[in-house]
């Protein structure tokens, strides 16, 4: 999808979770109405909200009810990632939890056809998973620590406010 171009990146600016939820909806029917072939999937950047990540897995249930008052249950999907993400059967600093760990707490919007796409085309997808758990666990949190003092190449991690 990120070949063809077909990823939308926008960075909020809501600082309240009901700014976010009235961006999140906005979104969402964005999504939805939008031609799969120009925007598959949406990955929505929260650099100023829900920074406590208590916060933000509460408002997973708000997003989930917006799905659900939207009709869009079954054709889209919210995947989550913060910064202190944290597995319910996980210890805060459980390598694991780096699987759903980024720099600013995200939204992934995903269409329900391409996840069902996706597990076709990568029949053990749940594999994918394991596999990553597992490559965490072996390269633990100081290995984890080195990965992310790499030099990153040219324009790496530079956010724009600008839509996709």
């Amino acid at each position: 999808m990120y070949v063809k171009q077909q990823i939308r990146f926008v960075v909020s600016d809501a600082n309240t979770p009901q700014a976010l939820l009235e961006f999140l909806v906005a979104e969402l029917v964005h999504l939805r109405d939008a031609d799969p072939q120009t925007i598959d999937t949406t990955l929505l950047i929260l650099p100023h909200v829900l920074q406590d990540f208590l916060d933000f897995n509460d408002f997973l249930d708000i997003a989930e009810t917006a799905l659900t008052r939207l009709d869009l249950d079954g054709e889209i999907q919210i995947a989550s990632f913060h910064p202190d993400y944290r597995f319910d059967d996980c210890v805060d600093d459980a390598i694991e939890n780096y699987t759903n760990r980024s720099p600013f707490p995200m939204l992934h919007l995903l269409r329900e056809v391409s996840v069902e796409r996706a597990v076709a085309a990568f029949p053990q997808a749940d594999a994918i998973v394991e596999r990553n758990k597992a490559t965490l666990g072996r390269l633990g949190l100081e290995g984890w620590k080195r990965l992310l003092d790499l030099p990153q190449p040219e324009g790496a991690g530079v956010l724009s406010d600008a839509a996709g």
